[in-house]
């Protein structure tokens, strides 16, 4: 099956959100602890606003994950650093999808002068941690127990790639 790569747009509102709500009802991998309404979408297209952000869709068209990135910090001297959320669809998951939309967050950050991708992550999804470490990423930090769901303490592990 072909997966294309597109902007992030106010319609893809209802599958981005539909995705998300997946891992947040379902995973560690999302923080909150109840699913967000549709309106939680203008968030996520303000937190991206002027930086890289997109949808990956299969054939058909049904978006099958979103990827963005957003501000690290909002002061100019954290400019060329940037904070990365991505989500693929559970049934597309292990197929590279993953890989393909971060490809496209990475040329945007390149030409946005964007030298620095971090990406916070929750110590109970192992999966994840492995996805950034087998692209590029490396562990930088840790916060020990500072979250917690579903009655589950987790650490939220910080890693980061450095763009060429």
């Amino acid at each position: 099956m072909n997966f294309s790569v597109a902007p992030l747009s106010h319609n893809d509102r209802e599958a981005v959100i539909d995705i998300f709500n997946y891992y947040v009802e379902n995973t560690f991998a999302a923080y909150p602890e109840n699913k967000i309404p549709y309106q939680a979408y203008d968030l996520f297209l303000q937190m991206s606003n002027g930086f890289p952000a997109g949808t990956i869709s299969d054939g058909n068209g049904r978006v099958v994950g979103f990827g963005l990135l957003h501000a690290h910090n909002p002061m100019p001297t954290f400019s060329q650093t940037a904070e990365m959320t991505s989500f693929i669809h559970p049934d597309y998951t292990g197929k590279g999808l993953g890989k393909t939309l971060l490809a496209f967050l990475e040329k945007g950050a390149i030409e946005k002068g964007i030298k620095n991708i971090l990406a916070s992550i929750s110590s109970l999804n192992p999966g994840s941690v492995r996805f950034h470490q087998r692209n590029g990423f490396l562990e930088c930090g840790r916060f020990r127990r500072v979250g917690k769901k579903k009655g589950q303490e987790f650490d939220t592990v910080w890693m980061q790639k450095t763009l060429s």
